[in-house]
């Protein structure tokens, strides 16, 4: 098992393929690695109070169209490595979700095993010629948030020399990752908007998060709650965009996966062994 650590470079630039989406939400909301004193006033003056008057109403609707307007744009742009990587990770999940995927684990889990799933997804992504990585993102406490960590798949990829390495993410669980219990209808809606699988390049992913945390941070002004550190930007961006560790699991070999477990009736054990015999029920009464 090969283990890498890796530290993503720090950039506040947008790839071009948003064509400004980035740098348009950045000039709106102001909320690129946090916010500040003067963000937090913003959205106070924003929100309003009960006695809101109708500027304040219009700009409220304003800004949640703008915020679906961008996610919009950021999540149903693509490019030629993405789409690829993406149908042949949906082929590979139809595949295992047909099959089943056997829990390895030590103490293995009744259901989808997410460290069993994200090992045979990297496999099958290899074997289909991906540099395909487990990623587990661990970050310390700060002022402003917990520790935490998070693990997630990634290819690299290195077709084109002059882009040098590009990275894709993949999560499987994408949009749980941004629920809220008590959210509003507006922030919902974006929700909604979501897959449950998202793959793409950090850059649409930084862009994402950015639209939704800006909105996540409005949605509980709105209803006057605090927000959550583990809903902040800053923790967001650490599960996907902080330090990481790389890893390449070893497959497991032909033969050693674990089986299911058999029942433990009798009849049914015998049955597995003696398939040939004739069985008959008999009632035992005393």
């Amino acid at each position: 098992m090969e283990k890498v650590p890796v530290t993503r470079r720090d950039s506040d630039e947008i790839d071009e393929f948003f064509d400004g989406a980035g740098s348009f939400a950045d000039l709106m909301f102001g909320f690129m690695d946090g916010s500040n004193g003067s963000d937090e006033q913003n959205l106070d003056d924003f929100v309003g109070g009960d006695d809101e008057d109708e500027a304040q109403i219009e700009q409220r609707r304003v800004f949640w169209e703008t915020q679906e307007q961008l996610l919009q744009a950021t999540l149903f742009r693509t490019t030629t490595i993405e789409l690829r990587i993406r149908r042949a990770t949906k082929e590979a999940l139809r595949d295992l979700h047909t099959v089943g995927v056997q829990c390895a684990c030590r103490r293995p889990v009744v259901g989808d095993c997410r460290k069993c799933m994200q090992r045979e997804l990297s496999d099958r992504l290899q074997s289909l010629g991906f540099n395909c990585y487990i990623c587990k993102s661990k970050w310390k406490s700060s002022p402003e948030i917990p520790p935490g960590e998070h693990t997630y798949l990634e290819v690299l990829d290195q077709s084109d020399p002059k882009k040098g390495d590009v990275r894709v993410v993949i999560e499987l669980n994408f949009r749980a990752e941004f629920e809220m219990a008590r959210a509003n209808d507006d922030y919902n809606k974006l929700i909604a908007m979501l897959s449950e699988l998202f793959v793409g390049k950090t850059e649409r992913l930084k862009a994402v998060i950015k639209i939704l945390c800006v909105a996540a941070k409005t949605c509980m002004k709105e209803k006057k709650m605090h927000l959550a550190p583990w809903r902040k930007h800053k923790y967001m961006q650490a599960k996907w965009l902080g330090t990481y560790e790389r890893t390449t699991p070893a497959p497991l070999p032909v033969g050693s996966r674990p089986q299911k477990p058999k029942a433990s009736l009798l009849t049914f054990d015998l049955r597995q062994n003696l398939p040939a015999m004739h069985y008959t029920a008999v009632e035992v009464v005393w």
